[in-house]
This record gives C-alpha cells, sequence and structure tokens, in this order.
C-alpha cells in the first residue's frame, strides 16, 4: 500500500463506519475556499451484523439516481461487501464511474497518538490495526471498509481521519490518570476522547453563527446519539471531554454503560476477562466478556430493550424503566455540563445539542436546559418544539438575543462532509 497522486479536480467519497452500519457520502470538488466541495449523493447500510441489513440511496444535486430507503438486500454480509455493494449500486444506478473517485476519507474512531489526516499506508495501517485494542468494535469496521477501498479504488488516496485528533490540547492533568505512570505511557492509558470530526465541524459552524472566530469561542458541545459525549471547548480547542481511553467512559449509551465503578464489572461476571464467543463487529481482535457487556449489553438497550431513544422516551409514561433511562441519560448530561462550565470559568458563549438525539429529542433538551437555568441557560419552548421545521445547521432555541447572552443551540453536526472539507483544503492531498 502506496501513497497514490491524486488530482485536485474528481470526486471525493467520505465513508463512515460504525459497528453494525456504514454511511457514504460523495462529494464534487470545487474552485471555492469558504465551500470546497459540493455534496452529490448519500448512502447508508445498517444492520450490518444481522439478518437483514438495509440500504438507502439518496441523491442530492447529482441529476440521476435511484432513491431507495431502507431497502433489504441478501447481497450484503459485512462492512466489505456493504461497500462493495454501495459502488456497484453507484455505477449501475448513479451511472458515475468509479474511476473519478479520487480521495476515500476515512472516519477511524481511535487514532492513537496520530494528531493529524494521514495518507493510508502499509506503516499507518498496521498502526490502525494495532489500535483495535483500545476501539474493538470501531476500528474493526474501519479497518475492512479500507481493505475493500484500498482493493477497488487503487487509483485513489485513501485518507485516515481521527476522532481523537481534535482532543490532543487537553491539559496532562486532565488526560492522565493516576496510574503508574510508566505502565499508562508504555501501553497508552490515558484519556483520548472521541466524536472530534463532529466537534470541529461544530466549533467552526456555531463559531461562523456567533460571528466570532473560533480561538475566541468558548462552548460546552452535547454529542447525543447512541453514543454520546460531552466537550469543553475553550478559546477554540477541547478543555475537556467525556469519553476517556474508550469510548465506553462517561454518558451511557445505546448500549453503553457510560462510566461505572471499575470495579463493577467483576461483580457483575465473574468471567469478565475471558475471551467472549459471541459474534461481534469487531475484526481480527479478541473481546473479553467484559468489553461485550460494557459496549454491548449496556444503556437503554439493557433498562428498556430498545436502542431507539425516541421510543424511550415514549415510554416513560408506562413503563417505568423507560423512566429510568430517561433520567439516568438526563442526570449524567446535567452534571458534565455544571461540571464544564465551572472549567470554563462561566465564560461560556454557548450551549449546543448535536448528534442525532440532541437535534431531534425536544424532551431532552426541555430537561436539560431547564435544569441548567441556573447556569444561566434559557429556553424558548416555541423554538425548541420547531427545531425539525427549521432549516440551517444552527437553530437557536434560548439564550440571549443578538450578540449579548448566552445562547442555547441546535447544530446539525455532519462528520463526512468535515473530512471532505478538509481534504479539499490539505494541499498534501
Amino acid at each position: 500500500m502506496a501513497a497514490a497522486p491524486a488530482s485536485r479536480t474528481g470526486l471525493i467519497l467520505a465513508v463512515n463506519a460504525g459497528s453494525s452500519s456504514l454511511k457514504v457520502s460523495l462529494y464534487r470538488l470545487s474552485s471555492e475556499t469558504e465551500s470546497p466541495v459540493n455534496l452529490l449523493l448519500t448512502s447508508s447500510i445498517s444492520s450490518i451484523s444481522t439478518p437483514n441489513p438495509t440500504f438507502s440511496f439518496s441523491t442530492e444535486s447529482h441529476p440521476t439516481g435511484k432513491n431507495v430507503k431502507d431497502a433489504e438486500t441478501a447481497d450484503i454480509k459485512d462492512h466489505a461487501s456493504a461497500f462493495a455493494y454501495f459502488l456497484d449500486y453507484l455505477e449501475r444506478e448513479a451511472n458515475i464511474d468509479r474511476e473519478q473517485i479520487v480521495h476515500v476519507c476515512h472516519r477511524i474512531v481511535h487514532g492513537g497518538d496520530y494528531y493529524k489526516p494521514v495518507i493510508i499506508t502499509d506503516d499507518t495501517y498496521h498502526h490502525i490495526e494495532r489500535l483495535t485494542d483500545l476501539a474493538p468494535l470501531h476500528n474493526g469496521p474501519a479497518l475492512s471498509v479500507i481493505e475493500a477501498c484500498l482493493e477497488s479504488l487503487k487509483h485513489a488516496n485513501a485518507i485516515a481521519y481521527f476522532d481523537t485528533a481534535f482532543h490532543h490540547h487537553i491539559p496532562k492533568h486532565i488526560w492522565s490518570y493516576a496510574i503508574d505512570p510508566k505502565i499508562a505511557q508504555d501501553k497508552g492509558l490515558r484519556k483520548y476522547g472521541f466524536h472530534g470530526l463532529s466537534y470541529a465541524f461544530i466549533l467552526r459552524t456555531v463559531s461562523q453563527y456567533l460571528k466570532k472566530d473560533e480561538a475566541q469561542t468558548n462552548l460546552i458541545v452535547l454529542h447525543l446519539g447512541s453514543g454520546a459525549s460531552v466537550c469543553a471547548i475553550r478559546g477554540g480547542t477541547s478543555l475537556d471531554t467525556s469519553m476517556g481511553l474508550t469510548p465506553v467512559e462517561g454518558l451511557p449509551g445505546a448500549t453503553r454503560s457510560g462510566a461505572i465503578d471499575p470495579t463493577l464489572i467483576f461483580h457483575y461476571t465473574h468471567r469478565a476477562g475471558h475471551i467472549t464467543h459471541e459474534k461481534t463487529g469487531a475484526r481480527n481482535v479478541d473481546i473479553t466478556e467484559a468489553e461485550t457487556i460494557l459496549n454491548k449489553k449496556s444503556g437503554w438497550r439493557a433498562l428498556v430493550g430498545t436502542t431507539d431513544f425516541a421510543e424511550v422516551t415514549r415510554q416513560r409514561a408506562t413503563n417505568p424503566n423507560a423512566e429510568l433511562a430517561f433520567n439516568i441519560f438526563t442526570d449524567r448530561l446535567i452534571s458534565f455540563v455544571g461540571a464544564y462550565f465551572t472549567k470554563l470559568g462561566g465564560q461560556v458563549d454557548a450551549l449546543v445539542f448535536s448528534g442525532g438525539i440532541g437535534e431531534r429529542s425536544v424532551e431532552l433538551r426541555r430537561e436539560v436546559v431547564e435544569r441548567t437555568t441556573c447556569l444561566g441557560f434559557k429556553l424558548d419552548d416555541g423554538k425548541n418544539e420547531a427545531v425539525a421545521g427549521e432549516e440551517g445547521e444552527v437553530v437557536q432555541i434560548g439564550g440571549g438575543e443578538g450578540e449579548k447572552g448566552r445562547k442555547v443551540l441546535v447544530c446539525r453536526t455532519d462528520e463526512q462532509f468535515e473530512m471532505a472539507r478538509s481534504c479539499a483544503l490539505e494541499e498534501k492531498f
């Protein structure tokens, strides 16, 4: 695997591999600095690890293409076949030759000590492969897609973008754990933080909305989805974030436990350190029973039996466990908002909701803001309920008007766009 030369004109493919999903966006390079890429189409494959994966394909500004939504297909068995299915569909239904693709951007959850995007070569590939121990349910699927990409798109640059990179500037006393320093250094045991591509997009987009330089912007950002985290941004850089060595730390999620007493898992099961025999989304890596429980058998799936937070919210009135799951999530969120407000010395330009839940859950936003009014956050109920009907990347749902006052915002994040934009602006690619 060597870095292939690529044209400054052509198409950019942005690929986001989840543990059982694959999201792809295709962009055309443009000559505009403010908008260096234009979205052509999007595709998503869900439930890859189940017998009935579904495929969606939607054209945006591309004139041809057969749109489908949640179509079941038996041709997808894993992440590699999902990527191959997308490429075949792209050529067959949208009449786009894969040879037009000159860059493929891959979202990699764990980058370890990589703090900038890199072209994937033998060395960088094996570096990512070694990090599967720290993100076994995320880096594995990404590597499968990378292999498929290198095989199918030999002419294009494959570029890795790391979710951990945004948090590179977190102070040492925040990223360090109170353990033997030599062991910590030798094994890379520290807080890394995740969702960095999303936070980079939000910082840039919200600072523009606030008409402030990024370097002068202070935010508390809630990236809330099946995986959820909070980030304190001071002067345009990450000061602290809720996820740690792995994405398990911090907030609970659809299937993750979030922060727990580290000895709980040994009381939960005496087989915590044993290798699990269950099928997971991992690739070429051994998963312990503890990792399976904390990553896949916890969160609101364990409490309510669903990974859909909208369903959790709907069941609150009739299901005590749904009410419990909702309250646990909001309680942990409020704890981080309060802590980060203090770390920022009260100098906060905005509280920002993002991610699938943050962008869609009227009830969660209301609960969080109402319980942080003591910090100066204020909700406009009408604007909060009307977010879905509002256009634009940023919607204000509370706080001061004009340039004054601490704002409450919803930001529609886009990790694929962030990768494609960065790729288009980076001369080395």
